[in-house]
């Protein structure tokens, strides 16, 4: 499996920015796609995830109302829309497939088995 991010760059505080997922081979019913970030001096944290299925999603905190994930099946694809960006939210957004994802590991970097290169979004102030 690859996977491939796209969309990041910069942008003015309060502007969007929509990033792409793109992954190559086969994304399990049973699995889930999730997008973490990692900003200079910090760990890698959550962000949102949407469940292959059923397209359950799941937001961390800082970002509940203000991103939203969602996917193309048929695509193989899964986009973060971001609105309303602020400059706490730079950082290299990386996206990732778990094979097998439930609501109790869905938020864990650690069980996703394959991850993109990352993407980096700046937010000016």
């Amino acid at each position: 499996v690859q996977v491939v991010e796209s969309g990041g760059g910069l942008v003015q505080a309060g502007g969007s920015l929509r990033l792409s997922c793109e992954v190559s081979g086969r994304i399990f019913n049973s699995g889930a796609v999730g997008w973490f970030r990692q900003a200079p001096g910090k760990e890698r944290e959550f962000v949102a995830a949407i469940m292959w299925s059923d397209r359950s999603t799941y937001y961390s905190d800082p970002v509940q109302g203000r991103f939203s994930i969602s996917r193309d099946k048929a695509k193989n694809e899964v986009y973060l829309q971001m609105d309303s960006l602020k400059p706490e939210d730079t950082a290299v957004y990386y996206c990732a497939v778990d094979d097998w994802s439930g609501y109790d590991r869905i938020k864990v970097s650690r069980w996703y088995d394959d991850w993109g290169h990352g993407t980096q979004v700046t937010v000016s102030a």
